[in-house]
C-alpha cells in the first residue's frame, strides 16, 4: 500500500487513503468480532479481499481467483466478502444520503472552476461506469453492448 500506492489501486479500485478511511468505517462492526478461540483475519486483509473481488470481473472474480490471488482459502473469501457487505450496510442510514443544501452549492462551486458555468447544476453527476452484466439481457440485448464487446450498463 505505501511502496506501490499505484499497483494498490490497480488491485483495489481504491487510493490507499481512501481504503484506510473505509477501514476506519467498518473495523468497530460486531461481524469482526470472532465468537470462538480462532482469531479472524485483520480487518483489512478482509475489506480487501472483498475490494479486490468487487473491482473485477470473469475469471479474476471467482471466489478460486481471488483467493489465489489473496493466497486464503475460498471460503475465507466468502467469508470476508459477506462480513464486508454486512459491514458496509450498517452503515446505509448515515452515510447514504441526498446532499444538503450547502454540499450541493461547494460541489456546484467545484463543477464550475473544473468546467464552465454551464454545468454548474451537474453536482451530482457519474463518470459513465460501465457495469458489467452477467449476459445479455433478454429485451433489447444488443442495446447493453458496449465498446468493450460486452454486455453492460452505463451509470451515467
Amino acid at each position: 500500500k505505501a511502496d506501490h500506492p499505484r499497483n494498490f489501486r490497480l488491485n483495489l479500485r481504491v487510493s490507499p487513503s481512501t481504503f484506510d478511511e473505509l477501514v476506519t468505517r467498518i473495523e468497530n462492526h460486531p461481524i469482526f468480532q470472532s465468537r470462538s478461540n480462532s482469531q479472524q483475519f485483520p480487518v483489512e486483509i478482509q475489506l480487501a479481499i472483498a475490494m479486490y473481488r468487487f473491482g473485477h470481473d470473469g475469471n479474476a472474480a471467482s471466489v478460486d481467483g481471488v483467493a489465489q490471488w489473496a493466497g486464503v482459502s475460498a471460503g475465507m473469501v466468502v467469508k470476508s466478502t459477506r462480513r464486508v457487505i454486512i459491514s458496509f450496510l450498517s452503515l446505509h442510514d448515515t452515510v447514504i444520503r441526498w446532499p444538503s443544501e450547502a454540499e450541493k452549492e461547494d460541489a456546484s462551486d467545484w463543477v464550475e472552476s473544473v468546467s464552465c458555468p454551464a454545468w454548474r447544476a451537474g453536482f451530482c453527476m457519474v463518470d459513465g461506469t460501465l457495469i458489467p452484466l452477467f449476459e445479455k439481457p433478454g429485451h433489447h440485448g444488443e442495446a447493453y453492448f458496449d465498446r468493450k464487446s460486452n454486455y453492460s450498463m452505463n451509470v451515467q
